[in-house]
């Protein structure tokens, strides 16, 4: 599995990366309204089932989901790495904005930035710095260290979920798609990061 995790974290090095240089323009791309609008744009009835999964990205549901499959695996190992990916999360989110300061007034919430965005959701915020979604971070970072000790069969599942939550993020209007791809390759260096130091 070492092999992977490199590889892993490689791709959330280059997918971080990408992002971050196409986040450094003045306006947002007119691709990347495209993409938002196809997403944000596809029928009310997603709503519902797409809202379960985005709880994952909740810093409270996220980090009990990924302690309660170490408890289920027995994996004091797993528990330990997703308690530091939630740590992490906090921590990679802050400088990431730090870092993109200059730019946060461009990258603000579909709300402010998208000409017409739909907001699905009480908790929606419709404006202030988006950029990167924290919630594709954590449920990144966890799916990538829960993912290395599941059943090979198993381990696609926590991506997936993770996959759910970028989707969701962008059709519920709280993220424009360069937000949730950053917070993607975050949470794979993270994810690969403590795999590396855990072993």
């Amino acid at each position: 599995m070492d092999g992977v995790m490199v590889g892993m974290g490689a791709v959330g090095a280059a997918v971080l990366a990408g992002s971050v240089a196409g986040a450094r323009l003045p306006e947002i791309h007119p691709v990347e309204q495209r993409v938002f609008r196809s997403v944000n744009g596809l029928p009310g009835w997603l709503y519902v089932p797409l809202w379960a999964p985005m709880q994952l990205g909740n810093l409270v549901v996220g980090t009990a989901a990924g302690l309660a499959v170490a408890w289920w695996f027995d994996d004091w190992r797993m528990a330990l790495a997703v308690v530091l990916a939630m740590v992490l999360k906090l921590g990679t989110e802050r400088l990431l904005r730090k870092r993109m300061s200059d730019y946060l007034s461009v990258r603000q919430r579909p709300g402010t930035s998208q000409p017409v965005a739909v907001l699905r959701g009480r908790d929606v915020p419709a404006s202030g710095p988006s950029f990167p979604s924290g919630h594709v971070i954590l449920v990144a970072a966890v799916a990538s260290v829960v993912a290395t000790d599941l059943p090979v069969a198993w381990s696609w599942v926590p991506f997936l979920l993770a996959g759910l939550v970028m989707l969701g993020r962008v059709y519920v209007g709280a993220h424009n798609p360069l937000d949730v791809t950053a917070g993607l390759g975050t949470g794979l260096l993270v994810g690969a990061l403590l795999d590396q130091l855990l072993v």
